[in-house]
């Protein structure tokens, strides 16, 4: 069926054209033509000698028909195959980073990190989101947070400064933050890099 016709007709008319083709006459285009009773039909179509051509026509475009979904099929399996494959690689690529990774909203609580980013404040991930990213900072390093988030979220996409993470330690350890807004527009995205003790 061509793009044009689909434009032309709405899905009843068509359905009563192709009853009315395949039998000769108007057909209900409520009920559904079953496909014994559509076989029927092209065997009837086939048998006689004025409209065998024509049968053997219609059962070629089918065939043809059936081909293409098949096809169109295996290309729609293939392309979801394709796109799950890239989306592990992506969280992989995510979650082992050399850095940490994390995604905060304005408040700075915890929506999204990556494994090492976790590692890096010592829970589990599950463990850390809700959480906010103060509770993990010594004390003098909240105000810096604050104005490097504010920078990010005002679009300064040289948002960077030193923190120092406490969590789970006695001593404070050195990172070096930068961040930007996400393309969102609601949350800031981090990088951690741990500093050179």
């Amino acid at each position: 069926m061509s793009t044009d016709l689909n434009g032309i007709f709405t899905q009843a008319e068509l359905r009563a054209r192709a009853v009315n083709r395949l039998t000769g006459t108007q057909g209900s285009h409520d009920s559904p033509l079953k496909a014994p009773a559509a076989f029927q039909v092209l065997h009837d179509l086939a048998s006689s000698p004025s409209t065998a051509a024509a049968a053997m026509a219609l059962l070629h475009e089918l065939q043809v028909h059936q081909v293409e979904v098949d096809l169109q099929d295996e290309e729609l399996r293939r392309g979801y195959a394709e796109l799950e494959s890239s989306l592990i690689r992506q969280v992989q690529l995510y979650d082992f980073a050399p850095f940490g990774y994390l995604t905060v909203d304005k408040g700075a609580v915890l929506r999204e990190l990556n494994l090492t980013a976790a590692r890096m404040l010592g829970y589990a991930r599950d463990q850390l989101l809700g959480r906010n990213l103060d509770a993990f900072l010594a004390p003098q390093s909240a105000p810096a947070l604050e104005a490097m988030l504010t920078r990010a979220y005002h679009g300064d996409s040289t948002a960077a400064g030193d923190l120092q993470l406490v969590a789970g330690r006695r001593t404070p350890r050195g990172v070096h933050a930068v961040a930007s807004c996400d393309p969102d527009g609601q949350h800031i995205l981090i990088a951690l890099v741990e500093l050179a003790e």
